[in-house]
């Protein structure tokens, strides 16, 4: 049997779903024929791909490097059959929203640049649930959006999606004062006495995600305050709190960012767009200046764009 197609979502579905259950019932499949084609593909590929744990299914390191391979050819394989079956997009103003990142100012720049016939008008949100609504309303044009791993929202035509940055590690922000601040990371098990500000973005299944690593850390999350991103800053200066934070922001006055040991907490990056409003030469040149707009932070943090050069895998496609 030759890996296919078929494989590779299955293997992408399980790693999202967390349960064979689960990526069976989403793929309409049974459960034993999910699991004999897994078995399979670990014979293919040489190794066991998960493991069980108390969270539900784990990918093992050969399971993390095959995911990310395939989430990679999977958007590219997306964006080229929406490419062959694409539409005329209307001139004037560009619709565009996105999530609350560090690139915010050079998106407008760099989509500019790369649309040079197109005005932009953005809406910054910290919610990408919010932001697919109005993308399916048509309110927006297009959209940068930031899901956690395994918290994928499902979008309905005309709006069509390209993966940007498949997966990448979320940080976590505290005063600058505290014991653990002089730290290159802190494993999640340390924070297990502080109070938490709660995500940005929560129906995006952050809040759901960090609960769940925490809970895989043996502690419950005390959620103590609630605040948009910039909100929470002062919080988390002042002592109060400590929060995940999107690696490429730089840190805060008072405050230190700092990785996460075993990157518990990974998100991920689509640029989606309503193929009604973006022709496909449209939809690529946007997609290169958000590629390049989000290119240019990730030295915001060093250690983040240390990491970033050590995973060519994730870098977006130019």
């Amino acid at each position: 049997m030759d890996l296919d197609i078929h494989h590779l979502r299955m293997v992408c579905t399980m790693a999202e779903a967390g349960s064979v259950t689960q990526a069976a019932a989403r793929m309409g499949m049974s459960q034993p024929a999910m699991s004999n084609q897994l078995r399979r593909v670990e014979e293919m590929v040489g190794g066991e791909l998960f493991v069980r744990s108390r969270s539900g299914l784990e990918p093992t390191p050969l399971g993390d490097q095959v995911i990310s391979r395939a989430r990679t050819v999977l958007s590219e394989l997306d964006a080229l059959f929406g490419d062959l079956h694409g539409t005329s997009g209307a001139q004037g103003v560009l619709g565009l929203g996105s999530v609350h990142l560090a690139c915010v100012a050079s998106i407008v720049a760099q989509v500019a640049a790369a649309l040079p016939d197109r005005e932009i008008a953005l809406r910054i949100e910290s919610s990408s649930a919010l932001l697919a609504d109005a993308l399916a309303r048509g309110h927006l044009d297009a959209a940068l959006l930031g899901f956690m791993e395994g918290f994928d929202m499902p979008l309905t035509a005309p709006v069509v999606s390209r993966t940007l940055v498949p997966r990448y590690p979320i940080y976590v922000a505290l005063t600058a004062s505290h014991r653990l601040a002089g730290q290159k990371e802190i494993r999640l098990a340390e924070l297990q006495d502080e109070y938490w500000i709660g995500p940005p973005g929560a129906d995006d299944g952050s809040l759901a995600s960090l609960r769940a690593a925490c809970r895989a850390a043996g502690f419950e999350p005390s959620m103590r305050y609630e605040a948009p991103s910039g909100a929470a800053n002062p919080l988390v200066a002042a002592g109060h709190g400590v929060r995940l934070v999107d690696p490429s922001w730089p840190a805060h006055p008072g405050t230190v960012v700092l990785p996460l040991t075993g990157e518990p907490q990974i998100a991920k990056l689509l640029v989606a767009w309503r193929r009604d409003r973006l022709a496909d030469e449209q939809a690529a040149a946007l997609y290169r200046g958000l590629a390049t707009a989000f290119g240019e932070h990730v030295d915001n943090h060093p250690a983040f764009g240390t990491w970033w050069r050590a995973h060519p895998e994730v870098h977006p496609f130019l």
